[in-house]
């Protein structure tokens, strides 16, 4: 039992990313500053080769803008901060700017989540209810589900920031990793934090869970749909037009699932430390490589969007 009267509230936290092996931090800091770099122009090159192109205004090149969006939002939360870390060598953090990099990384970790939950079922109806298509998923339907989802994301990280923020941290305020995240924010807790784990599985578990489950029971349908279709070229030119969003949905899920949906007796900071910074910062680098080597379209707007700015 700690007596919280003898302890002295945190103000700061001190990061120790890699601390261990100081010789290995100027090719981190080369390492990341590269990918920030690949993760900048392929996504900003994405947007502006939907918006350049009118045949792309569609629902599913307006939510692929909206993913390039919520994947620089999502890098720019973690990877600067571990840049100045890295070359400065400043490894500390307000509480309120942990704080804060925590919210807007859940925020658009959650927006992420719903947004592909959202891309699944767009996917759906374009293959399994294509003459309902242009009725449901109309103009007004995909903004407001856009706007909807920004706003889940907010909420559903104010709800985790509020409950971590309300924790007494009274030292030692070392955070074994590059950036603020949950579970090593909650081992310096200096209380039982068994109802806070159980709270932030059981959110995770809610918005992943069912944004997952929707995922998969569109596709589902839309590999019921696919096996219907008699001649192979049908069906691999049918399952083209997902393929990159389900791959997406693997590297998305497949880190997230492994970091937060599993017991605090098997998680290990070191691994988990690994995988957090994969998935905020390796998958957003690659989405736009998944996005524009798949998909016939968006290499023509790149050449077209190429070729005007050549004139």
């Amino acid at each position: 039992m700690i007596d919280m009267d003898n302890q002295s509230t945190v103000t700061e936290f001190r990061l120790l990313g890699l601390l261990s092996f100081p010789e290995m931090q100027p090719l981190l800091f080369m390492y990341f500053l590269i990918i920030y770099l690949l993760t900048l122009t392929g996504n900003l090159s994405i947007c502006l080769a939907i918006w350049a192109d009118t045949t792309l205004h569609t629902p599913m090149y307006f939510f692929l803008v909206n993913l390039s969006l919520l994947d620089i939002s999502y890098s720019s939360v973690t990877l600067p901060n571990m840049l100045v870390m890295l070359f400065a060598k400043i490894k500390s953090l307000s509480f309120s700017s942990c704080l804060a990099q925590l919210y807007f990384l859940i925020s658009f970790a959650g927006s992420e989540s719903f947004l592909l939950a959202l891309m699944a079922y767009d996917c759906y109806m374009a293959i399994c209810q294509p003459l309902h298509y242009a009725t449901i998923m109309n103009h007004r339907t995909c903004m407001c589900s856009a706007i909807a989802i920004w706003i889940g994301g907010f909420i559903y990280s104010a709800l985790h920031t509020f409950f971590i923020a309300r924790l007494p941290f009274c030292g030692p305020n070392k955070i074994n990793h590059f950036f603020c995240e949950i579970s090593p924010l909650i081992k310096l807790v200096c209380m039982d934090t068994y109802f806070n784990e159980v709270l932030v599985f059981l959110l995770s578990g809610a918005v992943s869970g069912s944004c997952f489950l929707l995922i998969s029971t569109s596709y589902a349908y839309i590999l019921s749909t696919i096996m219907k279709i008699h001649s192979t070229q049908g069906r691999r030119k049918t399952f083209s037009t997902c393929a990159s969003h389900l791959l997406t949905v693997l590297l998305f899920y497949g880190p997230g699932f492994f970091t937060y949906l599993r017991p605090s007796s098997s998680y290990s900071m070191d691994i988990g430390k690994v995988v957090s910074v994969f998935y905020t910062t390796v998958t957003p680098m690659l989405n736009p490589m998944i996005y524009s080597l798949r998909n016939k379209e968006v290499q023509a707007a790149f050449k077209k969007a190429m070729g005007r700015s050549r004139k």
